[in-house]
């Protein structure tokens, strides 16, 4: 259970305590246990939409997104902040690009995304609130996205040599993380239905365009892209279900 434990402990700020240093094939098999934690993500989204009950959907929206952010402590934000910075700033240069996600200030640039994200995100989220239809948004998204984290690993290289990233991509049991992302795509269509077929479609289509992008430019992912295309994707799923509703 120990790569459970990892597996929370970095995607989140539950309060976890290790008992001793992961290994490398822990950390490895800790990719195992994103969606899961997707998914308990969900759950405590789900429970907190209960306990706000007929509150002003702007309120619950608000409530809930700032709930989303602060379970993750902002870890993605910080990634898709770096990444719009490097992508503006690196001008098509991979060498640039890596150095610009290196750097810990953040430009107009990530701000602006930062801003786009999160306003897309609070606005579906009123949406589907409106609708009726968030529940199973809650439970979803949350799952997709870090779903997208394990797929992201099992077929794209890590550029960066050294670090937790690395310890990830070399060590993840490769034939059994297929089957997990297999069974977190048949578990969302299940939960969601129609709803939930849409969500893989989109998800699954947005997972290529951005991980096209990232091979373009830096010849794969880094810790940076990988909480970027979180973000984008569970930003665009949100849209997409919010504009069915």
């Amino acid at each position: 259970m120990t790569s459970w434990w990892i597996a929370l402990q970095f995607l989140t700020r539950l309060p976890v305590t290790l008992a001793g240093m992961p290994t490398p094939e822990q950390i490895g098999r800790s990719l195992l246990f994103y969606p899961l934690v997707g998914l308990l993500i969900g759950l405590l989204l789900l429970a907190a939409q209960q306990l706000l009950g007929d509150s002003a959907v702007l309120l619950q929206a608000a409530l809930l997104l700032t709930l989303w952010v602060g379970i993750s402590g902002g870890l993605h934000l910080d990634g898709l902040a770096d990444s719009a910075d490097a992508w503006a700033g690196g001008f098509g240069d991979k060498e640039r690009t890596l150095a610009i996600m290196k750097d810990p200030r953040s430009g107009p640039i990530a701000v602006v995304a930062l801003v786009l994200v999160l306003l897309l995100k609070f606005v579906a989220l009123a949406t589907l609130l409106e609708a009726g239809s968030a529940s199973s948004a809650l439970l979803l998204v949350p799952l997709l996205g870090r779903s997208a984290l394990l797929a992201l690993f099992l077929t794209t290289p890590y550029v960066r040599p050294g670090g937790l990233g690395q310890a990830m991509a070399e060590h993840l049991p490769r034939t059994l993380g297929w089957r997990v992302l297999i069974a977190s795509a048949l578990l969302c269509v299940f939960c969601g239905g129609l709803s939930g077929l849409l969500a893989v479609v989109v998800a699954c289509a947005l997972f290529c365009f951005v991980r096209r992008l990232m091979c373009q430019r830096i010849g794969g992912t880094t810790g940076d892209t990988a909480g970027a295309l979180l973000e984008t994707l569970e930003c665009v799923v949100l849209l997409g279900l919010a504009i069915s509703a």
